[in-house]
This record gives C-alpha cells, sequence and structure tokens, in this order.
C-alpha cells in the first residue's frame, strides 16, 4: 500500500520521500520490498534520526508533496511527535504504515502514540486461516510452533511469522 501511495504521488510529479526502521537489514536491494515484488530505495531511520530536521531540509532543496514511513511501529515517540510537527508546522502530508502490536499482543512504542495522536487510521485487512480479520501477529519457531516470549523485535519475513485472528492467535500461545 506504502508504495502505491508513492506511486500515486510520483505519477502526478509529485516528490516523495520514503523512510523504512534501519534494523530492517533483510533487504539485498532496495530497502522497501512488498511481497509481490515491488521494491523502492528509501532512507533509514534509527532512533537518533531526527525526523523533522532530515525531512525539512530536505524539503528545502526539493519541496515534498509527502512523507510515507514503512515499519513505523519502530518511531520513538519523539519520531512520532516530528512526523505530526511535520504535518502540522511543515505542511508535509506523513502516511505511516507498520504493525499495531507485537507477537505478545502487545502495542509497540511507535504505534502507541500513532494511535493517540493520528489524524486518521486506516487498518488494512489481512486474513487467518478460518477466514476471520487475523489482528495479531504469532511469532512461530523453526518448526511452526508458537514463539511465547523473547525480545520484542525480531525481524523476519513470512515464515517466522503468521498473522491470526485473536482466538487463533490466544489458542496457539496457550496449546
Amino acid at each position: 500500500m506504502l508504495l502505491q501511495a508513492d506511486f500515486n504521488y510520483r505519477e502526478r510529479g509529485m516528490a516523495t520521500m520514503l523512510w523504512t526502521a534501519a534494523l530492517d537489514a533483510r533487504s539485498q536491494g532496495k530497502p522497501i520490498a512488498s511481497r509481490i515484488g515491488l521494491e523502492a530505495d528509501a532512507h533509514r531511520f534509527d532512533g537518533q534520526t531526527h525526523m523533522w530536521e532530515v525531512v525539512m531540509a530536505a524539503h528545502h532543496v526539493q519541496p515534498l508533496s509527502c512523507v510515507l514511513i514503512d515499519k513505523a511501529q519502530f518511531l520513538s515517540k519523539e519520531q512520532v511527535w516530528q512526523c505530526a510537527r511535520l504535518v502540522d508546522e511543515g505542511g508535509i502530508p506523513v502516511l505511516c504504515y507498520g504493525l499495531r502490536t507485537d507477537f505478545q499482543g502487545e502495542l509497540f512504542s511507535g504505534s502507541a502514540i500513532l494511535l493517540g495522536i493520528a489524524d486518521a487510521l486506516i487498518e488494512l485487512k489481512a486474513v487467518c486461516h478460518c477466514g476471520r480479520k487475523a489482528i495479531m501477529n504469532l511469532r512461530v519457531d523453526d518448526d511452526g510452533g508458537a514463539v511465547k516470549a523473547g525480545v520484542q523485535t525480531e525481524i523476519g519475513g513470512n515464515g517466522r511469522y503468521v498473522a491470526l485472528c485473536r482466538r487463533h492467535f490466544t489458542e496457539a500461545l496457550n496449546g
């Protein structure tokens, strides 16, 4: 969805700036890549990146029509507020894409702040194997078993995480 939004802006001759989390170093090519093969270059943010300063510096060189952020759950509280300032004071729309909760059902800190202050929230639907809306992300081990403890952030692809409805997520953790 992020890449589609970026395409829509660029198709109309509008400049965008793409961001993704520096901690996701899986990509050998472009830092933002979709499961269907689309990809794009992006700046990488870490805990030290000052979003307001970097984006506004670029905006003064070439006016930006939109900032798009992938893996926004990894933004810090300060960075989320800097993004809000880009919208409110800089006049630049900021579209954030990311997960709401981790593999234990806990909010990511960046997601918690975004949920609290975002102008609008649009939930993208994922589907559980039962056909219900998948709102949880189960981390699985090499044998497909549920991982119940560990660090909040472990980068992995489709084979490391499974999107499930709350019922099947809970069953997997308790099973």
